[in-house]
């Protein structure tokens, strides 16, 4: 037996499969592909979460969309966080070309030109369905990591919560949460302190002064109301394919903070909603985040920890977390060791911290007798990557150096009459772009003060008022005391007065 049929039956017995599985490509050797060796992934360990790196313009995108486009066919709703803003074309079929029958002939597989059904979404004032999220939602837990917070501003904010709670304030945005911030120490001060003990102005003032850097990265348009329902990214179309629900971030590229806020909140979300899925065949739906080195460059390590743990604890609810970075090494150690699959594209070496990279890189997939992994993935064309999964008993499958299939889907952007179109049709822009101002912590705390200040007005003239009636009583007491004096009374007494005024008459006569 060649070394070809030999690489073929190890690829092969490594991608046996009962159930449902997605076809990538077809694996390579010595840079030729080998027909019949088509390498899979199991859609049962779809939540085990993955990799997607490689340098830039070797085909990272392109991997995600036939992803992507796969899970929905197979009826699996996906998110994908779309930074570069070149993911809409997932709405509309490939317009074909002759290099693409070229490819799919040399892999085996059938070339399908066809569109999905997508929802295109926003956290800012792009068109889309808006997401929001509001404060009280966020809990105090979650808010204090996202602001990076101490212990004792994190006190602040849990004491802040259950007066709110306690006082049926609701906290739906940061207006609300700044107002009830500054209540704590200025009007409502004497109200804390006899309920939760002094707190101190330089605490809340260093919260409020993070609160306002993560206002000025957009996130006042973000907390709010309508809240995003969860369960309307699990949305299956007629024909029983997932919604591909597109996340546009074009805007929000230099506004990291943003971005991770959302992403966490979302998990957060998606954990304590979700069943538990126990061991099922398809994930319940899977999310992509493209430039994810954006999330961990600019994370605390407070919430650092948050991710690393959803990451472990969310795939038990079907959810399958997908990392597109250009290389391992953006992704911490903690959350690298959970991703089962891995799909390689080529690195460059130009610099000696590059080589290093590839070196560690290398480290990352199983021993393979049929390739020197450093050596490839310095050398693999565009289309072209490592891939390794997990079988449906949570094995890895045998390392190939695969040639990948292209996108059914376009390979481009959607046209902005396209994209109109699909705001027109879509059931939930209508549902959530309707902004919702209700009374809450905000107006309720203003129109508190307001009472207060009124009370407190009408007890200064209460007192004005009492002051002039005692004063007024003061005065007409002296003016009877003055009256009940006898040598006065004798005095102004009628007979005295004719008296006197006959003797300086007789007086007068003399």
């Amino acid at each position: 037996m060649g070394k070809k049929d030999t690489f073929l039956k190890h690829i092969n017995e490594g991608n046996t499969m009962k159930g449902d599985f997605i076809s990538m490509g077809a694996a390579m050797l010595n840079g030729e592909t080998i027909p019949g060796a088509h390498v899979k992934i199991p859609l049962k360990t779809m939540n085990r979460h993955g990799l997607i790196a490689g340098a830039t313009g070797t085909g990272k995108t392109k991997t995600l969309q036939v992803l992507a486009e796969n899970l929905s066919d197979k009826g699996v709703p996906v998110l994908l966080m779309d930074i570069k803003g070149d993911l809409s074309g997932l709405a509309q079929p490939s317009e074909g070309h002759l290099k693409i029958e070229e490819r799919h002939d040399k892999i085996g597989i059938p070339f399908e030109a066809k569109a999905f059904p997508v929802e295109i979404l926003t956290l800012s004032e792009q068109d889309g369905v808006r997401l929001r999220a509001t404060v009280s939602e966020f809990g105090p837990v979650l808010l204090s990591r996202i602001l990076d917070l101490s212990e004792t501003q994190s006190g602040v904010v849990a004491v802040i919560f259950q007066y709110c709670d306690h006082n049926h304030y609701p906290i739906l945005d940061l207006k609300d949460f700044k107002k009830i911030l500054q209540y704590a120490t200025q009007e409502g001060k004497k109200e804390f302190d006899e309920a939760y003990g002094r707190i101190s102005t330089a605490s809340t003032g260093a919260i409020l002064r993070k609160v306002v850097a993560l206002e000025q990265q957009g996130a006042d348009l973000f907390f709010g109301e309508t809240s995003f329902d969860t369960q309307d990214l699990l949305r299956i179309d007629e024909d029983g394919r997932g919604y591909i629900n597109i996340l546009r971030l074009t805007d929000i590229q230099d506004r990291p903070k943003l971005f991770s806020t959302f992403m966490l909140s979302l998990l957060a979300e998606i954990y304590s909603t979700f069943p538990e899925q126990g061991d099922s065949d398809r994930p319940e739906l899977v999310i992509f985040i493209d430039e994810a080195h954006l999330i961990f460059n600019e994370a605390s390590k407070a919430l650092l920890n948050q991710i690393e743990s959803i990451v472990k604890l969310i795939r038990s609810k079907g959810v399958g977390l997908y990392f597109v970075t250009q290389n391992p090494t953006d992704v911490p150690e903690a959350v690298l060791g959970q991703l089962g699959l891995k799909i390689q594209h080529a690195l460059r070496a130009f610099t000696a911290k590059d080589r290093k990279a590839i070196k560690l890189t290398a480290q990352n997939y199983p021993d393979s007798e049929y390739y020197n992994t450093t050596e490839i993935l310095t050398s693999l064309g565009t289309g072209e990557a490592l891939v390794s999964a997990l079988d449906e008993k949570g094995r890895p499958t045998p390392l190939a150096a695969t040639m990948m299939r292209a996108p059914m889907s376009r390979m481009d952007i959607l046209t902005d009459s396209e994209l109109k179109a699909l705001f027109l049709n879509s059931r939930l822009v209508k549902k959530y772009n309707t902004t919702v101002d209700r009374e809450s912590a905000y107006e309720m705390l203003n129109k508190k003060i307001a009472e207060a200040e009124a009370e407190e007005a009408q007890e200064k003239v209460r007192q004005e008022q009492e002051k002039l009636k005692k004063a007024e009583t003061k005065k007409r007491s002296t003016r009877s005391s003055t009256r009940m004096n006898p040598i006065v009374k004798v005095l102004t007494s009628a007979t005295f007065v004719r008296s006197v005024f006959g003797i300086l008459s007789k007086v007068l006569k003399k």
